[in-house]
C-alpha cells in the first residue's frame, strides 16, 4: 500500500468501489481558456476529442446500469461537435445529464444557441466561478473572463437556470496553495455579492480543493511550494470524508474510452487497474463495481479538511 492507502487503513477505511451511480465523461481537452489551475491542462491548442463511437457505448452502458447521472466534462465540453447528439441520445434514453461549463464558452461566436439547447434538454449545469471578485477570477483564468462569466450567468438566469429553476451550481477553488473555506459561508458570500452587484442567482456553491497535478502542480514547483502544499494536504486528512469520495461511487471515461477512477487520475494517466478492465470496449460492470481504486499522494487533496469531490465538500 502507498502512503494514502496506509492512512486510510489506519482510519478504518478502504479504497474499494461501492457502486456505479455516476458516469463522468471527459469528451475532450480542447478549451477556449487556459486556466492556471486546470488539472487536465486544457487549452485552445489541445486536439484530443471523444468520437461518436465512444459516446454511443457510454449511452448503452449508462442505460444498462440505470445510473443516476451522466456528468459531462472537458476541456470545454461544448466544443465537441457531437455534444448535441450525445446529450439528446442520453435524454431520450431517460438519463439525467449534467454538463460542466466554464461559462465563457457560451459567449463565444457560434455558441449562441448552446445554452438554449441545454435548457431545452433539461441539462443541469456546474459552472466554474472561482471567486466573486473580478481580480481573483482574472488572476486564475485571464483578463476579460470575469465579465464574460457574468454575461453568461445572466443569460442562463434569463433561460430559467438558477435558484428557483434548473440547476446552476457554481464551483469555487482556491487561488493559491491553501484549502477552501467553509462551503456554506462561501455560498452566502457568493449569493450576496452576485445578487447585489448583478442580480444573478444560482442553485448551490461547490468548493473544490486544488489537487497538486496539472498546471497547479507546475505552479507549485516554480514557486518552490510543492512539498509545503503536500504536507498541508497530508496533515489535514479527515476520515469523515472517506465514505463520500467520488471514486467510490462513480467511473470516469476518458475521451478515447479509457476508464479511470476519477478525472484527476485521468489527468495523471492512471487508468483503472488491479484486474478491472481499463477500456470501455472491455466494460465489465461486475468487475468495475467491486474494483480496487488506484491511488497516489494527490488523493490526499480529496480527504483534506472538509473534503473535495466533483460535488463539492464531503464533510
Amino acid at each position: 500500500m502507498n502512503e494514502f492507502e496506509t492512512t486510510v487503513a489506519r482510519a478504518g477505511g478502504h479504497m474499494l468501489c461501492e457502486g456505479l451511480d455516476v458516469i463522468q465523461v471527459n469528451v475532450g481537452l480542447k478549451c477556449n481558456q487556459q486556466c492556471s489551475h486546470c488539472h487536465v491542462s486544457a487549452s485552445p491548442t489541445r486536439r484530443e476529442m471523444m468520437l461518436w463511437g465512444v459516446m454511443e457505448r457510454v449511452v448503452e452502458i449508462a442505460h444498462g446500469l440505470d445510473v443516476r447521472l451522466v456528468d459531462i466534462t472537458g476541456g470545454s465540453p461544448e466544443l465537441n461537435c457531437e455534444l448535441h447528439r450525445f446529450i439528446s441520445t442520453l435524454r431520450d434514453a431517460g438519463r439525467a445529464v449534467q454538463v460542466r461549463t466554464n461559462l465563457t464558452v457560451l459567449t463565444e461566436p457560434g455558441m449562441e444557441e448552446m445554452a438554449v439547447f441545454l435548457r431545452a434538454k433539461d441539462v443541469a449545469l456546474v459552472a466554474s466561478m472561482p471567486c466573486y471578485l473580478e481580480e481573483n477570477v482574472c488572476a486564475q483564468r485571464g483578463e476579460g473572463v470575469y465579465q464574460k462569466s457574468i454575461d453568461a450567468m445572466r443569460m442562463l438566469n434569463s433561460l430559467g437556470y438558477g435558484e428557483d429553476g434548473l440547476q446552476l451550481d457554481l464551483v469555487y477553488n482556491p487561488g493559491g496553495p491553501f484549502l477552501p473555506g467553509n462551503q456554506e459561508t462561501l455560498e452566502a458570500d457568493y449569493r450576496r455579492e452576485l445578487n447585489d452587484q448583478f442580480g444573478i442567482t444560482f442553485s448551490h456553491l461547490l468548493t473544490i480543493t486544488n489537487l497538486p497535478i496539472g498546471r497547479f502542480a507546475e505552479r507549485l514547483k516554480s514557486d518552490g511550494r510543492e512539498d509545503e502544499y503536500l504536507d498541508l494536504l497530508r496533515s489535514s486528512f479527515n476520515p469523515a470524508t472517506m465514505n463520500g469520495l467520488m471514486c467510490r461511487h462513480q467511473l470516469s471515461v476518458g475521451w478515447d474510452g479509457t476508464l479511470y477512477d476519477c478525472d484527476f487520475n485521468l489527468a495523471l494517466d492512471l487508468p483503472v487497474d488491479h484486474g478491472a478492465p481499463n477500456h470501455i470496449s472491455r466494460f465489465d460492470a461486475a468487475a468495475l463495481r467491486r474494483r480496487r481504486i488506484v491511488t497516489r499522494e494527490h488523493c490526499f487533496g480529496c480527504t483534506a479538511g472538509s473534503g473535495s469531490s466533483c460535488g463539492g465538500a464531503l464533510a
